[in-house]
């Protein structure tokens, strides 16, 4: 299942440290002006999953392969991108191919590190980003509607349901809201999506923090935090000049060094965690000598779907699906055992699959 984030910001925010430290390269120049990244850089980044090596380790699995989700590092957004200020035609298509994006909000003071701005002030960011992309969306549905209009008067039933949705996004957009405040049927999801509104994806707020206050964050981040309350969205702090110092080190060193800041984990993990989560993902194992794999669904995905992300051919012939719970499996050291103690189920096609389960497949 392929997923993208777009890391989403204006310039010298610390998106492309951000994006250094995720994939754990420099492949995002990192430069103190704007539109130093130009092309969208892209990286693979693994879920963190504990659960994997704990799995793993108990049935002596040669290979770990965690699941994975994709960053897009997007070049410095500024007012006016909408009509195509610094180069924004181009960064708005780049978001568009994304399933979510994280805005990244400047919420540290470093006279050395230029604002575009010219000021520290992370709601007024927010802002400027939010107002770019809902202009950038009414627009594109402006220039849709009359088109849509004349096909959906002449009885074109895909056009209507087109025409129905466009009104429902345009009412938000024209109140100065982001379309993903609306609520759409499941019927209509596909039709929705096909709309590609940059604000009708889902968005995390990530705070960007100074080294000090990288465990509790700041008075900027809790503004940060109050506002995506009241977006009913999700806000994570990070250092990322913390993290892209951590993405260097050895797992022995990255433990000296949290522990010397007073914090549990990087904050990275926190970041593709929440990430995972906004998109309604959750992942099932399948464990064996071989390997351990976490395999990506989307929460209340059924047993045949679960099994289709492995090989279409399985969904097409399921037949059954093995299944023990996570801690069961862990609790009696592995599937000879669960089998023997009967925590092994046989599940059948109107199983929803639950977040952690051990499963395998059969398939005609």
């Amino acid at each position: 299942m392929a997923l993208k984030v777009a890391i989403v910001g204006l310039p010298n925010v610390g998106k492309s440290t951000l994006f250094n430290a995720l994939t754990k390269t420099a492949a995002a120049q990192a430069a103190n002006y704007p539109f130093c990244t130009i092309e969208p850089n892209t990286g693979d980044v693994a879920v963190p999953e504990p659960r994997l090596d704990v799995l793993a380790a108990i049935a002596g699995s040669k290979e770990i392969i965690p699941s994975r989700i994709t960053f897009v590092d997007i070049a410095g957004l500024v007012r006016g991108a909408s009509k195509g200020e610094g180069l924004g035609n181009q960064f708005l298509a780049n978001i568009r191919d994304c399933d979510a994006v994280a805005f990244v909000a400047r919420c540290f003071v470093d006279d050395d590190i230029t604002h575009v701005e010219n000021r520290i002030d992370p709601i007024s960011d927010l802002d400027i980003i939010e107002t770019e992309l809902m202009l950038a969306d009414l627009e594109s549905l402006e220039k849709r509607v009359v088109n849509v209009e004349k096909k959906a008067k002449g009885g074109d039933k895909e056009a209507q349901t087109t025409l129905r949705l466009i009104n429902m996004a345009l009412t938000p957009l024209r109140a100065g809201k982001p379309a993903r405040v609306v609520k759409v049927d499941k019927e209509d999801e596909k039709a929705w999506h096909m709309l590609q509104l940059l604000t009708s994806l889902p968005a995390l707020y990530v705070s960007n923090v100074d080294e000090g206050s990288a465990d509790k964050g700041n008075e900027l981040s809790d503004q940060v935090a109050k506002r995506a309350a009241e977006d009913n969205a999700n806000a994570v702090v990070i250092s990322a000049k913390i993290d892209s110092e951590l993405a260097v080190l050895d797992p022995e060193e990255q433990a000296e060094f949290l522990e010397s800041l007073g914090l549990a984990e990087p904050g990275l993990n926190r970041l593709i965690r929440e990430a995972y989560s906004l998109l309604g993902l959750q992942s099932y194992f399948t464990v064996g000598p071989k390997e351990a794999r976490a395999w990506t669904i989307h929460v209340g995905d059924t047993a045949p779907q679960a099994a289709g992300v492995i090989h279409t051919d399985f969904e097409k012939g399921f037949i059954r699906a093995e299944t023990i719970a996570y801690e069961d499996y862990v609790a009696l050291k592995g599937e000879a055992k669960a089998r023997e103690a009967g925590k092994l189920r046989a599940e059948g096609k109107s199983y929803v699959v639950k977040d952690g389960d051990v499963m395998n497949f059969l398939f005609n």
